[in-house]
């Protein structure tokens, strides 16, 4: 016996409503991205260019964590070491998220120092969140990477 198209949308629609943590939480597609407090943030505002090097490019993505949507305007900062193991400005910048919330950086392969693999560390801040730190490891021998970013509103 077929069922009327309207009773399964009802039926689909009704489940949705009913689905635990859609209450104006974040669900599991959205969880936040986990902080990593350390870094060499602090110093100043890296400057604004998406471009330090070459030979690796990150792209990605901030989202919001009650809704998934993305987050415009959000400032993306990048620090790197140098192949010393040294934080300066010159491996440093900041970049704005678009509309859809996405940004790209370019910049030389994140190199290892004092028994660490190579990393980036990351900063996002955007009005009406929580800052997010992290960081981002390159699988060894990767060119390119991809990140989402998900950021926990300030209040709920």
């Amino acid at each position: 016996m077929r069922q009327p198209a309207w009773l399964l949308l009802a039926v689909a629609v009704g489940a949705l409503l009913l689905a635990p943590g859609l209450e104006g939480r974040a669900t599991a597609a959205c969880a936040p991205t986990l902080q990593d407090g350390f870094g060499p943030f602090g110093r100043s505002m890296p400057p604004m260019r998406a471009k330090i090097g070459t030979g690796h490019v990150l792209t990605g993505v901030v989202l919001s964590a009650l809704d998934c949507r993305p987050l415009r305007g959000a400032q993306v900062q990048f620090w790197q070491s140098n192949k010393n193991g040294r934080y300066t400005m010159a491996v440093s910048a900041t970049v704005i998220t678009d509309r859809a919330g996405r940004f790209r950086f370019e910049g030389p392969v994140p190199t290892a120092y004092e028994g660490r693999e190579g990393h980036i560390h990351i900063r996002v801040i955007a009005h009406g969140f929580k800052p997010l730190l992290t960081r981002y490891v390159p699988p060894r021998g990767s060119r390119r990477g991809e990140v989402r970013l998900v950021l926990e509103p300030e209040q709920l």
